[in-house]
Protein backbone atom coordinates (compact mmCIF):
# COMPACT_ATOMS: atom_id res chain seq x y z
CA UNK A 1 0.00 0.00 0.00
CA UNK A 2 0.82 3.63 -0.68
CA UNK A 3 2.54 6.15 2.15
CA UNK A 4 -0.69 8.24 3.49
CA UNK A 5 -1.06 11.50 2.17
CA UNK A 6 -1.77 14.32 4.30
CA UNK A 7 -2.09 18.09 3.38
CA UNK A 8 0.04 20.86 5.67
CA UNK A 9 -1.33 24.65 6.44
CA UNK A 10 -2.30 26.49 3.39
CA UNK A 11 0.60 29.02 4.43
CA UNK A 12 3.29 26.33 4.70
CA UNK A 13 6.39 26.23 3.18
CA UNK A 14 7.70 22.63 2.63
CA UNK A 15 11.13 22.10 4.15
CA UNK A 16 13.82 20.57 2.45
CA UNK A 17 15.69 17.01 2.88
CA UNK A 18 16.92 16.54 6.12
CA UNK A 19 14.78 18.88 8.26
CA UNK A 20 11.84 18.38 10.01
CA UNK A 21 8.23 19.73 9.28
CA UNK A 22 5.74 19.50 12.12
CA UNK A 23 1.97 18.56 11.15
CA UNK A 24 -0.40 20.50 13.28
CA UNK A 25 -3.97 22.11 13.60
CA UNK A 26 -6.45 19.99 12.72
CA UNK A 27 -4.85 18.25 9.73
CA UNK A 28 -2.06 16.92 12.09
CA UNK A 29 -4.35 15.68 14.98
CA UNK A 30 -6.73 13.98 12.29
CA UNK A 31 -3.59 11.80 11.86
CA UNK A 32 -2.09 11.41 14.70
CA UNK A 33 -5.50 10.56 16.65
CA UNK A 34 -7.81 9.35 14.11
CA UNK A 35 -5.49 7.78 11.62
CA UNK A 36 -3.43 6.85 14.65
CA UNK A 37 -0.08 7.61 12.66
CA UNK A 38 2.87 6.42 14.99
CA UNK A 39 6.71 6.93 15.32
CA UNK A 40 8.44 5.18 12.50
CA UNK A 41 5.88 5.05 9.88
CA UNK A 42 6.49 7.03 6.91
CA UNK A 43 3.73 9.33 5.39
CA UNK A 44 3.73 11.99 2.66
CA UNK A 45 2.76 15.57 3.27
CA UNK A 46 1.38 17.43 0.32
CA UNK A 47 1.56 21.38 -0.20
CA UNK A 48 -1.76 21.08 -2.94
CA UNK A 49 -0.09 22.55 -5.62
CA UNK A 50 1.99 19.71 -6.64
CA UNK A 51 4.95 19.68 -4.49
CA UNK A 52 5.11 17.04 -0.88
CA UNK A 53 7.94 15.98 1.26
CA UNK A 54 7.95 11.83 2.52
CA UNK A 55 9.84 10.54 5.43
CA UNK A 56 9.19 8.69 8.76
CA UNK A 57 7.63 10.13 11.49
CA UNK A 58 10.13 10.99 14.39
CA UNK A 59 7.16 12.19 17.07
CA UNK A 60 3.99 11.90 17.34
CA UNK A 61 1.01 13.24 19.73
CA UNK A 62 -2.39 14.08 20.17
CA UNK A 63 -1.43 17.96 18.87
CA UNK A 64 -0.30 16.17 15.37
CA UNK A 65 3.25 14.74 14.51
CA UNK A 66 6.66 15.78 13.24
CA UNK A 67 8.25 14.06 10.26
CA UNK A 68 12.00 13.95 9.22
CA UNK A 69 12.49 14.91 5.42
CA UNK A 70 14.23 11.71 3.45
CA UNK A 71 13.19 13.52 0.26
CA UNK A 72 10.99 15.97 -1.82
CA UNK A 73 8.29 14.74 -4.24
CA UNK A 74 7.13 16.42 -6.65
CA UNK A 75 3.90 15.45 -9.12
CA UNK A 76 3.13 17.31 -12.86
CA UNK A 77 -0.27 18.64 -13.72
CA UNK A 78 -2.83 15.97 -15.07
CA UNK A 79 -3.21 15.96 -18.71
CA UNK A 80 -5.45 17.11 -20.57
CA UNK A 81 -6.18 19.25 -17.98
CA UNK A 82 -10.52 19.02 -17.22
CA UNK A 83 -12.17 21.46 -15.92
CA UNK A 84 -15.88 20.17 -14.83
CA UNK A 85 -18.60 22.65 -14.66
CA UNK A 86 -21.03 20.97 -12.13
CA UNK A 87 -24.74 21.87 -11.85
CA UNK A 88 -26.29 22.48 -8.36
CA UNK A 89 -27.94 19.56 -7.48
CA UNK A 90 -30.05 18.75 -4.06
CA UNK A 91 -28.87 16.31 -1.13
CA UNK A 92 -25.11 15.15 -1.24
CA UNK A 93 -24.80 14.67 -4.32
CA UNK A 94 -22.92 17.58 -5.99
CA UNK A 95 -20.24 16.59 -2.99
CA UNK A 96 -20.44 13.45 -4.01
CA UNK A 97 -19.16 14.32 -7.88
CA UNK A 98 -16.39 16.57 -6.51
CA UNK A 99 -15.44 13.48 -4.85
CA UNK A 100 -15.64 10.76 -7.70
CA UNK A 101 -14.15 13.79 -10.23
CA UNK A 102 -11.24 14.36 -7.93
CA UNK A 103 -10.46 10.81 -7.71
CA UNK A 104 -9.98 10.64 -11.44
CA UNK A 105 -8.23 13.89 -11.59
CA UNK A 106 -10.41 16.73 -12.53
CA UNK A 107 -8.24 19.68 -11.50
CA UNK A 108 -11.14 22.60 -11.32
CA UNK A 109 -14.77 22.94 -10.44
CA UNK A 110 -17.09 25.14 -11.59
CA UNK A 111 -20.25 25.45 -9.76
CA UNK A 112 -22.97 25.80 -12.04
CA UNK A 113 -26.14 27.72 -11.35
CA UNK A 114 -28.47 25.51 -14.14
CA UNK A 115 -32.39 26.75 -14.97
CA UNK A 116 -33.66 23.11 -13.32
CA UNK A 117 -31.21 23.25 -10.50
CA UNK A 118 -34.00 22.25 -8.02
CA UNK A 119 -31.19 23.62 -4.97
CA UNK A 120 -30.47 27.51 -5.79
CA UNK A 121 -27.50 29.09 -3.42
CA UNK A 122 -28.33 32.27 -1.72
CA UNK A 123 -25.63 33.98 -0.09
CA UNK A 124 -25.79 31.97 3.16
CA UNK A 125 -26.10 28.81 1.50
CA UNK A 126 -23.88 29.30 -0.87
CA UNK A 127 -20.66 30.04 1.68
CA UNK A 128 -21.90 26.51 3.27
CA UNK A 129 -22.07 24.30 0.43
CA UNK A 130 -18.79 26.17 -1.54
CA UNK A 131 -17.19 25.37 1.67
CA UNK A 132 -18.03 21.59 1.75
CA UNK A 133 -17.09 21.28 -2.16
CA UNK A 134 -13.69 22.57 -1.44
CA UNK A 135 -13.25 20.31 1.52
CA UNK A 136 -14.68 17.24 -0.39
CA UNK A 137 -12.09 17.93 -2.65
CA UNK A 138 -9.22 18.50 -0.10
CA UNK A 139 -10.09 15.03 1.09
CA UNK A 140 -10.43 13.10 -1.99
CA UNK A 141 -7.60 14.37 -3.53
CA UNK A 142 -5.88 12.82 0.05
CA UNK A 143 -7.66 9.53 -0.43
CA UNK A 144 -6.43 9.05 -3.99
CA UNK A 145 -2.74 10.19 -3.00
CA UNK A 146 -2.90 13.45 -5.16
CA UNK A 147 -0.44 16.12 -4.27
CA UNK A 148 -2.78 18.80 -6.12
CA UNK A 149 -5.98 20.24 -4.48
CA UNK A 150 -8.72 21.04 -7.55
CA UNK A 151 -9.89 24.38 -6.96
CA UNK A 152 -13.92 25.01 -6.94
CA UNK A 153 -14.64 28.46 -8.27
CA UNK A 154 -17.90 30.16 -7.09
CA UNK A 155 -21.11 29.63 -8.69
CA UNK A 156 -21.44 30.50 -11.87
CA UNK A 157 -24.68 31.44 -13.96
CA UNK A 158 -25.30 30.19 -17.50
CA UNK A 159 -23.75 33.34 -19.04
CA UNK A 160 -20.19 32.91 -17.10
CA UNK A 161 -19.97 29.51 -17.96
CA UNK A 162 -20.47 30.65 -21.60
CA UNK A 163 -17.69 33.12 -21.66
CA UNK A 164 -15.30 30.22 -19.63
CA UNK A 165 -15.44 28.23 -23.15
CA UNK A 166 -13.36 30.81 -24.80
CA UNK A 167 -10.89 29.81 -22.68
CA UNK A 168 -10.81 26.15 -23.37
CA UNK A 169 -9.02 23.28 -26.29
CA UNK A 170 -12.80 21.75 -26.19
CA UNK A 171 -16.06 22.05 -24.67
CA UNK A 172 -18.50 19.07 -24.12
CA UNK A 173 -21.83 19.15 -22.79
CA UNK A 174 -22.78 15.70 -21.48
CA UNK A 175 -26.61 15.35 -23.11
CA UNK A 176 -28.52 12.26 -23.87
CA UNK A 177 -29.94 13.74 -27.47
CA UNK A 178 -26.44 13.56 -28.47
CA UNK A 179 -25.88 11.80 -31.35
CA UNK A 180 -22.21 10.92 -30.94
CA UNK A 181 -20.21 9.51 -27.90
CA UNK A 182 -17.60 11.44 -26.53
CA UNK A 183 -14.99 9.13 -28.63
CA UNK A 184 -16.40 10.27 -31.63
CA UNK A 185 -16.73 13.74 -30.54
CA UNK A 186 -12.80 13.59 -29.74
CA UNK A 187 -11.93 11.56 -32.83
CA UNK A 188 -8.53 13.58 -34.51
CA UNK A 189 -9.54 12.32 -37.79
CA UNK A 190 -13.13 14.14 -37.62
CA UNK A 191 -12.72 16.83 -35.36
CA UNK A 192 -10.58 20.16 -36.19
CA UNK A 193 -7.00 21.13 -34.51
CA UNK A 194 -8.17 22.82 -31.06
CA UNK A 195 -6.71 25.52 -29.50
CA UNK A 196 -4.63 25.08 -26.33
CA UNK A 197 -6.30 25.17 -23.41
CA UNK A 198 -7.67 22.50 -21.19
CA UNK A 199 -11.39 20.37 -21.40
CA UNK A 200 -13.93 21.76 -20.37
CA UNK A 201 -17.34 19.09 -19.50
CA UNK A 202 -20.55 20.48 -18.19
CA UNK A 203 -22.88 18.39 -16.45
CA UNK A 204 -26.51 19.16 -16.13
CA UNK A 205 -29.23 19.20 -13.13
CA UNK A 206 -31.32 16.00 -12.26
CA UNK A 207 -33.76 17.82 -14.16
CA UNK A 208 -31.46 18.40 -17.46
CA UNK A 209 -30.46 20.60 -19.34
CA UNK A 210 -33.05 23.44 -21.50
CA UNK A 211 -32.86 23.84 -24.73
CA UNK A 212 -31.82 27.43 -24.34
CA UNK A 213 -28.66 26.15 -22.21
CA UNK A 214 -27.43 23.76 -24.79
CA UNK A 215 -28.28 26.41 -27.62
CA UNK A 216 -25.40 28.73 -26.05
CA UNK A 217 -23.32 26.39 -25.41
CA UNK A 218 -22.97 24.80 -28.99
CA UNK A 219 -22.95 28.45 -29.81
CA UNK A 220 -19.99 29.43 -27.74
CA UNK A 221 -17.99 26.14 -29.41
CA UNK A 222 -19.42 23.23 -26.86
CA UNK A 223 -20.11 19.72 -28.69
CA UNK A 224 -22.93 17.88 -27.27
CA UNK A 225 -21.26 14.25 -26.17
CA UNK A 226 -22.90 10.55 -24.78
CA UNK A 227 -21.22 9.02 -22.60
CA UNK A 228 -23.75 6.13 -21.62
CA UNK A 229 -26.78 4.04 -23.62
CA UNK A 230 -28.81 5.23 -20.37
CA UNK A 231 -29.05 8.62 -18.34
CA UNK A 232 -26.54 8.71 -15.85
CA UNK A 233 -27.08 10.39 -12.59
CA UNK A 234 -26.07 14.13 -12.32
CA UNK A 235 -23.64 12.92 -9.55
CA UNK A 236 -21.72 10.23 -11.50
CA UNK A 237 -21.97 11.61 -15.20
CA UNK A 238 -19.01 13.95 -14.88
CA UNK A 239 -16.93 11.17 -13.24
CA UNK A 240 -17.56 8.67 -16.19
CA UNK A 241 -16.81 11.20 -18.71
CA UNK A 242 -13.90 12.55 -16.79
CA UNK A 243 -11.86 8.91 -16.28
CA UNK A 244 -12.64 8.49 -20.26
CA UNK A 245 -10.72 11.64 -20.66
CA UNK A 246 -7.80 11.11 -18.61
CA UNK A 247 -7.33 7.54 -19.02
CA UNK A 248 -8.78 6.28 -21.89
CA UNK A 249 -7.92 8.51 -24.76
CA UNK A 250 -5.50 7.23 -27.14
Amino acid sequence: MTDPVFLAGTDDRLPEVGQTYELAGEEGRHAAVVRRIAVGEVIIVADGIGGAIRGPVVSASKKGLVVEVAERLTQPATQPEVIAVQALAKGDRGELAVELMTEVGVTRFVPWQATRSIVRWTTERADKTLGRWRSTAREAAKQSRRFRVPTVDEAMTTDGVTALLADCAVGLVLHETATETLPQVLDPSTTPAGRPGPIMIIIGPEGGITDDELAAFTAAGARPALISDGVLRTSTAGAVAAGWLRMGRP
